[in-house]
C-alpha cells in the first residue's frame, strides 16, 4: 500500500512537471497602440547569432558609406571583389563575399580576442561594413580609376572619434580582396591623404615586385600601358611612383620561384627598398625572431600599409587562392605574428586573394581571411587605445599567462630538483 502511494505521488509531481513544459509561454499581446519602445525592441530582436542576419562582417551594420558621407565611422570594411589582373586562377571577386559568411561567427556579444585583451566590437571605435566598390569587370584602367576614387573618398574624410592630438585624423580602411592589385589604388589615395610615401608590411609567398616585363610576352608594350598592372607587379609599379617608404618596407613569408637562371629578381626588390623574410626563416628566427625584424625595420611611428596575402600560408591550411606555394606559414603562427608586431601605426590594410571557388569543404580559406582581418582590427583599436591614453596594461592582463616559453621551462627545471638539473645542464642556457 505503501509503494502505490508513493507511486502516485511521484505520477502527480511528474504530471505538474509536464504541465510546466516550454509549450507554457505566455499568450501573444497586441503591441501598445503607441508602439514597442525602441529599448525594448532592441532587447528583444537586436542580436544575431552566427547563423542568422544579413552577410556583413562580423555582423557589423551595412551603410553603403561611399554615397552616405554624413555616416561617420573610424574604421570600415570595404570589399573590393576586383581580379582581372591575375596571372593564374580567377576567382577572388568572390574573396570578399567569402570572408564576410566566414566572420559569422564573430559577434560583440563574443568578440573578445583574449591574445590581445580587449573586444574590438565594442572598444571605442565605430566600425561599419562599409559594402563593395562596384568595380568593372570589363576594363581595367577604369576599375583602376573607381578602386582609388572610392578609397580616397572613404579615407579622407574625418573620423567619428577625430582626435587632434593622435594619428587618428583620417578612418582606417580594411580592404577584403580581390586580388592583390588591390593595393596599388589603395597606396595612391594613401599617399594624397597623408602627403607622403608609407611603409608597407607584404605577407605573401610572393615577390609582387616584379617589373611587367618579367611577365614574358611578345605583345608586351613599353611601360604605361594597362597590362602592366598584374597582382604581381603593383608594388614596383607603387614604388616607381614614390608611393612606398623604401628601406623601412618588408616582405614576409617568401618562397617564390624567381625568373630566369639567377637571383635578378631579388636585385630588383633590393632597388625597391625591401627586406626580405622568407618561409624558412622562421625555422631559425622563430616568431619572435620575426616580429623583432620587421618592428626594427619599420618602427612604430611610421604610417605603415598592412597587406596579406592569403598564399602566404600554406595550401594545405588555405588552398581556396589564386597563386598556391606549398611550404607556407601555419595560421597559428600567422596569427602570432600579427599579434606580435599590434603596436605598428597601421594606416591602411588588405586581406586578399581569398578565391573560395578553390577552397575545401569547411571554407578554412574564407575563415582564415577572416580570422586575420579580426586580428588587424585588434592591433588597429588597440593602437588607438594607447594613443589616447585609454589602455592600462593591468586592468588587460589575461589571468594564468605563462610570460614565456623560457619562463615555463625554467619553472618546470626548478620544480624537477637540483639533480634533474645537474643532468639536463639546460636552465643557464634558457
Amino acid at each position: 500500500m505503501q509503494l502505490s502511494v508513493t507511486f502516485v505521488l511521484f505520477l502527480l509531481a511528474l504530471l505538474r512537471l509536464t504541465r510546466a513544459s516550454f509549450y507554457d509561454n505566455p499568450p501573444l499581446e497586441l503591441p501598445p497602440a503607441e508602439g514597442t519602445p525602441l529599448d525594448e525592441l532592441e532587447r528583444k530582436w537586436g542580436t544575431d547569432y552566427g547563423f542568422s542576419g544579413i552577410s556583413t562582417y562580423a555582423h557589423l551594420p551595412h551603410v553603403r558609406c561611399l554615397t552616405t558621407p554624413s555616416e561617420l565611422f573610424d574604421i570600415a570594411i570595404l570589399g573590393v571583389p576586383f581580379d582581372t589582373s591575375v596571372s593564374y586562377r580567377t576567382g577572388a571577386r568572390f574573396g570578399p563575399r567569402a570572408i564576410r559568411a566566414a566572420s559569422a561567427r564573430q559577434t560583440s556579444f563574443r568578440g573578445f580576442n583574449a591574445r590581445a585583451g580587449l573586444n574590438p566590437y565594442t572598444a571605442w571605435p565605430k566600425i561599419l561594413d562599409c559594402g563593395d566598390v562596384p568595380v568593372s569587370p570589363f576594363d581595367n584602367a577604369l576599375a583602376l580609376r573607381q578602386m582609388g576614387e572610392a578609397y580616397l573618398e572613404l579615407a579622407i574624410r574625418r573620423p567619428l572619434s577625430f582626435d587632434e592630438r593622435t594619428s587618428w585624423k583620417h578612418p582606417r580602411i580594411i580592404a577584403l580582396g580581390g586580388d592583390h592589385s588591390i593595393a596599388l589604388p589603395a597606396l595612391r589615395a594613401l599617399n594624397k591623404v597623408y602627403d607622403q610615401p608609407v611603409a608597407v608590411l607584404h605577407f605573401d609567398a610572393h615577390l609582387d615586385t616584379w617589373h611587367p616585363a618579367k611577365y614574358p610576352s611578345a605583345w608586351f608594350e613599353s611601360p604605361g600601358a594597362q597590362s602592366d598592372l598584374n597582382h604581381g607587379s603593383m608594388f614596383w609599379i607603387a614604388s616607381n611612383e614614390g608611393l612606398i617608404l623604401n628601406s623601412s618596407s618588408v616582405h614576409a613569408g617568401l618562397r617564390t620561384r624567381l625568373s630566369g637562371d639567377d637571383f635578378g629578381d631579388y636585385h630588383d626588390d633590393d632597388r625597391q627598398g625591401f627586406l626580405r623574410i622568407e618561409t624558412d626563416d622562421i625555422d631559425v628566427l622563430g616568431v619572435n625572431g620575426i616580429v623583432r625584424t620587421i618592428l626594427d625595420t619599420i618602427g612604430t611611428e611610421t604610417p605603415l600599409y598592412l597587406s596579406v596575402d592569403i598564399d602566404v600560408l600554406d595550401p594545405g591550411i588555405a588552398p581556396g587562392t589564386g597563386t598556391p606555394e606549398p611550404g607556407g606559414w601555419t595560421m597559428r603562427e600567422l596569427i602570432q605574428i600579427l599579434r606580435g608586431i599590434e603596436g605598428l601605426n597601421i594606416v591602411g590594410a588588405d586581406v586578399v586573394e581569398v578565391s573560395p571557388g578553390y577552397d575545401d569543404r569547411g571554407e578554412g580559406t574564407a575563415l582564415a581571411g577572416a580570422q586575420v582581418a579580426y586580428e588587424i582590427m585588434t592591433s588597429i583599436v588597440k593602437r588607438g587605445m594607447k594613443d589616447r591614453g585609454l589602455w592600462v596594461e593591468s586592468e588587460h592582463e589575461k589571468p594564468g599567462r605563462i610570460r614565456s616559453w623560457r619562463d615555463k621551462a625554467k619553472q618546470v627545471i626548478d620544480d624537477m630538483g637540483e639533480g634533474a638539473q645537474r643532468v639536463l645542464g639546460a636552465k643557464d642556457e634558457l
